[in-house]
């Protein structure tokens, strides 16, 4: 998933040992949510409350070691999301390699968002807003801002990012969540194609959802029993997940967002206890994809340029 803040940058052995700084709790009368500021600035957990009781809304944290950003409730996708191929992409004339970023990885992933230490920089008893500053990988200088806000139970997130180096850069960002999986798991989720992935989950060309049934979520159905990991585009902005088991509905909204027009979706096996639903702005190897970066969803930022995404997650008992 300065000195830099990057603690991918640091050997693991010595990341295992860094101590977890104190998360960062927000909530109102309906929710909580739980940040970790130096693990990504991601969450450890979202979940509703009643009765003094919590049930979550996204799978909790199983660790909050440092060193282990993807046992989190969710992680932030800056400067891009998914794996880069080839060592690098080029970009304006000129290659830019790009190192793997995650110990048993062969591809650089995720950007480095997710794996750094950020700071906040404000917080009130329902929101919080964290800040980054990184100087990689690879070409990308930029500052990075996330902000968290619970209102009646939903949690709208909001995640910028600034380019800071002189020549122009294709950017992305995503939002990386896990959800819990139960057996009867609905999702409604719209979109017209999907990308086949390799043994690499690199893309291997797109099929027509309405030629694989187990993927077409134009309506609400179970999720496969197979592996699935991959990107499924033009997509809407909206989505709603439904465990008829536990009595509850969670509607994704981007809110009209023009840059959220993927989402990936992600289950190792039938019985796994999660699945991942990943609003995101681009496809898989956008960087190195035929048609050049901005056909497959990155933006290309000047220097001192920005772009962000909104999300909406609202949870409703049924």
């Amino acid at each position: 998933m300065a000195a830099n803040s990057n603690i991918a940058a640091q050997p693991m052995a010595e990341r295992a040992k860094d101590p977890v700084t104190e998360l960062v709790t927000i909530g109102d009368d309906l929710a909580e949510a739980t940040i970790a500021p130096a693990i990504g600035g991601g969450l450890a957990s979202y979940d509703l409350i009643q009765d003094g009781r919590k049930e979550n809304i996204f799978w909790p944290a199983r660790s909050l070691d440092r060193s282990r950003p993807f046992d989190l409730a969710l992680i932030n996708l800056v400067p891009w999301s998914g794996r880069i191929s080839g060592g690098g992409f080029r970009f304006a004339g000129r290659f830019h390699p790009l190192a793997p970023n995650v110990e048993g990885e062969l591809l650089p992933i995720h950007g480095g968002g997710f794996s750094s230490i950020w700071t906040l920089s404000e917080k009130t008893p329902s929101e919080a807003r964290l800040t980054l500053r990184s100087d990689g990988p690879g070409p990308y200088l930029y500052d990075a801002e996330v902000g968290y806000r619970l209102r009646r139970g939903a949690l709208s997130i909001r995640l910028c990012v600034t380019h800071r180096g002189e020549a122009p850069m294709p950017y992305g960002l995503g939002l990386h969540p896990w959800l819990p999986r139960t057996p009867a798991t609905r999702l409604q989720a719209p979109a017209e194609r999907a990308t086949l992935e390799d043994h690499q989950h690199l893309p291997a060309g797109q099929v027509d959802v309405a030629s694989r049934e187990s993927w077409n979520f134009n309506r609400a159905r179970r999720l496969p029993d197979a592996w699935i990991n991959n990107d499924f585009s033009p997509w809407p902005g909206t989505a709603r997940i439904v465990w008829p088991e536990r009595s509850l509905s969670l509607e994704i909204d981007t809110e009209g967002d023009p840059s959220l027009t993927s989402y990936l979706l992600y289950s190792p096996a039938a019985d796994a206890e999660f699945f991942c639903f990943e609003p995101v702005t681009h496809l898989v190897d956008a960087h190195n994809r035929a048609g050049g970066p901005e056909a497959n969803g990155l933006k290309i930022l000047q220097s001192d340029q920005s772009f962000s995404i909104t999300c909406k997650f609202s949870p409703e008992r049924l």
